[in-house]
Order: C-alpha cells, then structure tokens, then sequence
C-alpha cells in the first residue's frame, strides 16, 4: 500500500523526499492521508493488510471525531454500522445517572463513535491510499460518434493494461475527477477495454542547418500535447517554408540554399514558440499539486477565463493559433497572477502577501525559462538575427 503525490519542481515542498511511514493503523494511515493531502510524496509500509480483529482501538471520543473531521476522514466511520455515542451512564448500588456530552454548541453529527476495530481500519486504509491525485484530462471529439479522452499520468512508469493496472487506476484516481455528464461514458469506455497509451515529451527546436535537409515536424520540435497544438506548428511551419522556396527555381546549389533557409529558423521563432510555452505553461498551472500558490495560480486562471470578454479572447486567440504573439502571452500570463493575487484580499494579513509574492515569483519561474529555451533574441527581437535578411541564393 503506497500514495505517491508529486510536486511540480517549483513547489516550496522537496518533491525528491519520501515520507516513509511503518504501520497502517489508524496514526499511520491518518498520517498518510494528511501529508498525501497536503502534496508530500508519502510511502506506506504494512506487514498485513488483512482486516484486524482486534477488541482495543472501539470508542472514538467527540474529541477525537472533531478532529476526524478536521483532517476531511469522518466518512471513514460511515458504512462500518457505526453508532452514536452522547455520554456515560453510572450504575452503583442499584442507583444510576447519566453523563451526556456537552455537545449542544457542535454541528448535530458531532458525537462519540463506537465501532468494530476490524471495520474502521480498513477504510482508514483506503482513504489513505486513494488519496486524489490530479491530472490534465482532456476531451474532444474524433467523429459523430466517438470522443477521445486524454489522460496526462506524469512519471516513467505507465500502468500495465495487459494486467488490470490501468484500468483500476483509471477507475479510482481518474474518474473522480471526469464531469458527471461523461462519467459513465469514461467508465464505460474502460470496461470495453478501450485504453492505449503512448509517451510524451517537450522538445525545444534546435536549429541544425544541414546541407540537402531540412528536419520539420516532431522530429525537431514538440510540445506537451494537452492543448493540441502540433499540427498547427507542423502547417505554419509549411507555410514559411513555401513563402521562403517560391523563389528559387533552382535547388542544386545544396550549400547555397543551406545558408538561405538558416532564416527559417529565426521566422518560426515567434508563433511556434508562442504556442509551445503556452502549451508548456498551461501544463505547469492545472498539473495537480497541493502547494498553496499552485492551488491560488489555477483558480485565478479558472477565474481569470470565466470573466469573458478580452480575458478569455486573447488567451483563446493565443491558445488555438489565432494571434499567436509572445508579448501578449507574458501580458496575459502575469495578468492572471496579479488577478490571482488580489482575490487573496481584502485581508491583506503577512501570510496572503507571502502568498501573493510566491503566486508572482511562481509565475515568472514557470514562464521565463521556458521562453530562454525557446531563445529570447530570436522570439521577441528577430530582427536582430543576421539570417532574419538571407536572400535567396542568385542562380548560376
């Protein structure tokens, strides 16, 4: 039994470390619950995970429920024939009285607990090791009768399908996640054992003028597919390379038109590396992660889009290729930040400003990196690159 929660690298939180925790009790299985929640990577070590039988570990105090519900797993006292305990009786000399809980101020579920021990540790158990875990999902459809549904799982290992794996996986991490109005087509598509998986990476294009070739397509340049937009690079590509061949009527000089179509290189720069940051960075804010400014980025871009109007057209323009311009991707990126940090007022205590600054300082970290991959002279200043001017080569 194990949670295994990822943190994206910019979290405050080690995303190296793992929490190892020895026993699966009801301290250890809390434990993993809350740090699970919390965004650690946590691992679970139990020796036997049959069901106890145990008559210690039966009564759980009003205290003790309070606090149940303060770490979000009082359901784990539900569908174990649970039942309500509000006092003490005392019998002494044929006489008796009662000592009820003071629980007049407390919601009307709050009570003491009594319970099989065998009962309630299993779902303590379960709790802890299907903790959510949240990944990109995204759907589209492929004909009149038929959705795609892509599911981004991050790491290197992929759930055997041939086994079951996947499918449980799918089942009890994803499908919570998936809108009621597509939950039992996802269900169903898994039991008709509808599932393929393939990888995929980010590769910043690197320009490797060759003599008599010319690398395109995915094989020079890719992006994380969650906003679907290789095809696109792949066609506006085409499109500068025609406009840069009509031309020329003679292609034998190999040397010559090596040279020429080093501009290529420096004219693609601004659209494709607009769309493959913005890829890039959309993954980076809705990847699943506990870390508090994380959880703040990706409801103010929620937010951010729900407002309408130019907050949701210039980033849809930029996201499907539209008006694909860096500048007014960083303007929109930081806007969602600032927007992000003023719905933390009107309480403006030192913990919302802390958060506010990390909300910026996580902004920028995910951003500019990603453009100095891509070349900051060549997407924002092309002019300035000497094979922006190449002319096509004088036929002999």
């Amino acid at each position: 039994m194990s949670s295994d929660n990822g943190l994206p690298r910019d979290s405050e939180i080690d995303e190296s470390a793992v929490i190892i925790i020895v026993g699966a009790g009801v301290a250890g299985s809390a434990l993993a619950y809350t740090l699970g929640k919390d965004g650690r990577r946590v691992k679970v070590i139990e020796r036997d995970l049959t069901e106890p039988d145990r008559i210690v570990g039966e009564l759980l105090q009003p205290g003790g429920y309070l606090k149940l519900m303060e770490l979000g797993l009082e359901d784990c006292v539900n569908e174990i024939d649970a039942q309500h305990v509000f006092g003490y009786a005392l019998f002494k000399d044929g006489k008796s009285t009662k000592l009820s809980y003071p629980l007049q101020h407390f919601e009307s579920d709050v009570a003491g607990r009594s319970f099989h021990n065998g009962r309630f540790i299993p779902r303590m158990r379960e709790k802890a090791s299907t903790l959510p875990e949240s990944f990109p999902i995204l759907f589209y459809p492929i004909s009149s009768t038929e959705t795609r549904c892509l599911v981004d799982v991050p790491g290197q290992k992929v759930h055997s399908i041939s086994n079951g794996e996947m499918s449980h996986f799918l089942k009890t991490v994803v499908a919570p996640q998936i809108p009621h109005e597509l939950y039992n087509a996802f269900i169903s598509a898994i039991d008709n054992g509808n599932i393929r998986t393939m990888p995929n990476r980010s590769m910043p294009a690197a320009p490797s003028p060759t003599p008599g070739a010319l690398l395109m397509g995915d094989g020079f340049n890719m992006r994380h597919p969650l906003t679907g937009r290789g095809m696109t690079v792949a066609l506006s590509d085409i499109v500068v390379l025609r406009d840069l061949l009509r031309p020329l009527q003679d292609l034998n000089d190999a040397s010559a038109l090596c040279s020429y179509l080093e501009s290529f290189y420096t004219l693609r720069k601004p659209t494709a590396s607009t769309i493959n940051t913005l890829a890039g960075a959309l993954y980076k804010v809705f990847s699943g992660s506990s870390d508090p400014a994380g959880r703040e980025m990706r409801q103010a871009c929620f937010d951010y889009l729900s407002l309408g109007g130019i907050f949701s057209n210039g980033p849809i323009a930029l996201l499907y290729g539209m008006n694909p311009r860096p500048l007014k991707l960083i303007l929109h990126f930081f806007a969602v930040a600032i927007y992000g940090v003023g719905l933390l007022l009107p309480f403006p205590s030192f913990k919302r400003l802390l958060l506010g600054a990390r909300l910026i300082s996580g902004a920028s970290s995910i951003i500019f990196p990603m453009f100095k991959a891509e070349g900051v002279r060549q997407v924002f200043f092309p002019a300035t690159i000497p094979a922006y001017y190449r002319v096509p080569p004088v036929n002999q």
